[in-house]
């Protein structure tokens, strides 16, 4: 069957209502050209009335009653005079006509003298990389005229370049990233330094703009951001990047600053994050402000290994399951999140299979931020110990279906000690600090499209995620409150926002059930639990993955990733009551 086309009207309904608009558009501009005079007149009356007012209200009230009896007699005589009425109101148009005229300056056609010599100075430099002998009709020559190469400029109060559209001939090889590179660097150096320029290649018109931005807020202190769950606020950047704004309050008003928001759950593209950046770059500030705002809805582990103590005063609040800085700690922290992982898919696998929506205690999002991770991997290497990377592999491969998000942050020259798997799953990337393109595009997987900054301050660089653009970011401040170098208002800002003391901190590393009394606890590990495993989190009840057998009250021996098998043959389930007895 041939389906019937729709009625004209509702068909063509978007090319009516576009041509409503212009001719509503064509008919106000219309009636602004026609009631111009009329406009101008009224500006004017309105202005001789204010003077009026001002006049009367600068007289002295003993003086008043004469000004009005004066006023009243001129009036008398205009009356009796002939034509005395038709001639008051062509003078009282004419003057009205002259004080509603428009009195801005205008603006002067074309550049100033200053102006005209920066242009010509950046013609001339553009010449040896846009000029070709076999060109018939050359844009860019020595001593030609700059006028068509510049269609569009503008310029700031110190009549420094702001805005500048350049036109390119069509053979120049504007595909290629070194091409690009020599432009920008130029312009960049003709134009001023000490500022950031975006520059935007029209490869299809054959145009190069060129934009200064605005430098990004850099005081904009810590502070409860209006987003929902899921969603972490990294920094913030150009409004012309981004069509989100979020309202804060910064410098004592509130003010809607563009965002870059890091979306993280079930259903995220860009589960995981990597930061890197130099000394002092503000790496540390972006960790500590993911973690306060993922304690709002979530548990977090910390894994420090700078060994500074820059996460100390998350130590003991609610939500933080632990803060490590100790290689044992590290490894048996990773551990247990990799068995958290794995218990947690688990359990959500037998929900979908019996038609049940998830276990509540697999939604709370896990969150494992890592310090410099490069670190603990040199220590565990020269103590023959596990390596903590290969702890990652799970919670990194399998976090996203689990609820469970890894940020880790590392410097620049410590990058070939992550290994594999944190460079292939961590698809949201930060780089912060001082950074050539080149290690900003090796980081990244984009060259960025701004000049870099002579003097970087402290969490400013670029962020991307996933496959998108790359923006420029400014990390809201978030010092260590126990650093006294710092802000006194930053660091107050930190203290309001730290979650209250956990009343279970001194069992954080034990089990959150209840288990029965030991009389004679041996050395030996529980039969059915492995040694190292119990760091059961906030809302986990379970030491690490078990058999579907636990829900008849039996405990199997649990295998995980990380577990070699002794042999072959499945162990017997042990009734919960003979594991107890067995180990007392």
């Amino acid at each position: 069957m041939v389906p019937r086309p729709l009625p004209r009207i509702l068909s063509d309904r978007g090319a009516h209502l576009a041509r409503g608009r212009e001719l509503a558009r064509t008919a106000a501009d219309s009636a602004t050209d026609i009631l111009h005079p009329l406009i101008t007149i009224a500006r004017g009356l309105r202005r001789l009335v204010s003077a009026g007012r001002r006049r009367v209200a600068d007289t002295p009230k003993d003086r008043r009653g004469a000004l009005f009896l004066l006023v009243a007699s001129v009036l008398l005589v205009v009356l009796l005079l002939p034509y005395g009425p038709l001639l008051a109101t062509v003078g009282l148009t004419a003057a009205a006509a002259w004080q509603g005229r428009d009195r801005a300056p205008a603006a002067p056609e074309g550049p100033d003298e200053s102006q005209t010599r920066r242009l010509r100075s950046l013609y001339d430099a553009l010449v040896p990389y846009f000029s070709s002998a076999g060109d018939p009709d050359p844009l860019y020559t020595h001593g030609g005229s700059w006028e068509k190469a510049f269609p569009a400029y503008e310029f700031d109060g110190t009549g420094r370049i702001t805005h500048l559209v350049i036109a390119y001939p069509a053979y120049y090889t504007d595909g290629e990233a070194e091409s690009r590179a020599r432009i920008e660097h130029l312009l960049a150096a003709k134009s001023g330094r000490g500022r950031e320029y975006r520059f935007a290649w029209d490869e299809e018109g054959n145009q190069l703009t060129v934009r200064v931005l605005p430098p990004l807020p850099a005081g904009i202190a810590a502070q409860r951001f209006v987003t929902s769950p899921g969603e972490t606020v990294l920094g913030f950047t150009d409004p012309a990047q981004v069509r989100r704004t979020l309202p804060l309050v910064h410098g004592g008003e509130r003010r809607d600053v563009p965002p870059v928001v890091w979306r993280t759950g079930i259903r995220s593209t860009e589960p995981h994050l990597l930061a890197v950046g130099q000394p002092g770059s503000g790496i540390s500030t972006l960790l500590r402000s993911v973690a306060l705002q993922a304690l709002r809805h979530g548990d977090v582990v910390i894994v420090d290994g700078g060994g500074t103590g820059e996460y100390a005063c998350l130590t003991g609040r609610d939500g933080v399951l632990a803060v490590e800085c100790g290689l044992t700690g590290v490894l048996e922290r990773l551990r247990w999140a990799a068995h958290e992982t794995e218990r947690r898919l688990i359990a959500a696998n037998r929900a979908h299979q019996a038609g049940d929506p998830p276990p509540e205690d697999t939604k709370r999002p896990l969150w494992i931020l890592l310090d410099r991770p490069g670190t603990f991997t040199h220590l565990a290497t020269a103590d023959g110990r596990e390596d903590p990377r290969s702890l990652l592999q799970i919670p990194l491969r399998h976090g996203r279906p689990a609820n469970v998000t890894v940020v880790v942050a590392e410097q620049l020259d410590s990058l070939e000690t992550l290994g594999d798997a944190v460079r292939q799953h961590t698809r949201a990337r930060v780089v912060l600090g001082s950074a050539t393109p080149e290690q900003v595009t090796a980081v990244l997987g984009a060259p960025p499209h701004t000049t870099p900054l002579d003097e970087v301050p402290a969490g400013r660089g670029y962020a991307r995620l996933g496959t998108g653009p790359v923006h420029r970011l400014q990390v809201p401040a978030t010092p260590n409150p126990y650093d006294d170098t710092a802000e006194d208002g930053h660091r107050q800002a930190v203290l309001d926002l730290l979650p209250a003391r956990s009343a279970q901190d001194g069992a954080r590393t034990g089990p959150t059930r209840k288990e029965p009394e030991r009389t004679a606890p041996e050395a030996g590990p529980v039969r059915g639990t492995p040694a190292g495993t119990a760091f059961p989190g906030k809302h986990s009840t379970e030491k690490g993955p078990m058999d579907p057998a636990a829900a008849d009250g039996t405990v199997t021996e649990p295998r995980t990733a990380h577990a070699a098998d002794a042999d072959e043959t499945p162990q017997e389930p042990v009734p919960l009551e003979a594991a107890a007895a067995e180990s007392s």
